[in-house]
């Protein structure tokens, strides 16, 4: 159990050996949820993107594939996310379309009301208190502004909830949990797509 505690912990601030292999990990075992939450979006040109919790920097670049108009902004609290994500987006950091930061979502160093969209794959579950960190979402994005979360948890699946257990802390939220949060922190027209035949959930909300 040492071990695989050690690596399953990993989802929370990948580091050493164990974060490289977790990061490689997540770019491909995650692909097909975050397309799938992609689909979602109905914004038509964001000029400006954050990628927060941006990971091993995969979903980063699929939304700049989407947007080829639009800059986006990476944000990690892991530096060696920071590190892979922008490798793995080196020729659109190099075109300008691209920066990966190191940050804390709870205290977010990015321009206030400057995003027109926000993603955040994966992520929220190791968010400490949601309603102050999506109050931080809301003051960098401009007013009618997109936040965009995707969860592979509903919050009440059996697995996920186990993983819970053992990682140190991780919160799966379920989806009302989701957008009362968001809600407290002045979002409105909260919508969420839960998929038929997984537990995965999409949530979109407006600044």
């Amino acid at each position: 159990m040492g071990l695989f505690k050690n690596y399953v912990s990993q989802t929370r601030k990948p580091e050493g050996v164990l974060g490289k292999m977790m990061l490689n990990g997540m770019n491909s075992g995650h692909a097909k949820m975050a397309d799938w939450g992609i689909s979602h979006l109905s914004i038509s040109k964001p000029a400006q993107i954050a990628e927060l919790g941006c990971g091993g920097g995969r979903n980063a670049g699929e939304l700049m594939s989407r947007f080829p108009d639009a800059k986006l902004t990476a944000v990690d609290y892991s530096a060696l996310s920071v590190q892979k994500a922008a490798e793995f987006n080196r020729d659109m950091i190099n075109s300008g379309r691209c920066k990966v930061v190191q940050g804390d979502v709870s205290a977010l160093s990015l321009d206030k009301n400057s995003f027109d969209l926000a993603t955040a794959f994966e992520t929220i579950y190791f968010w400490k208190d949601l309603v102050k960190c999506f109050g931080q979402v809301a003051g960098i994005l401009k007013s009618g502004g997109t936040f965009m979360i995707v969860n592979e948890s509903d919050g009440t699946d059996k697995a996920s909830l186990q993983f819970e257990k053992i990682i140190d802390g991780m919160k799966c939220y379920t989806e009302k949990e989701i957008e009362n949060a968001l809600i407290s922190a002045g979002f409105s027209d909260v919508r969420t797509d839960h998929h038929p035949d997984k537990p995965w959930i999409t949530v979109i909300a407006k600044k």
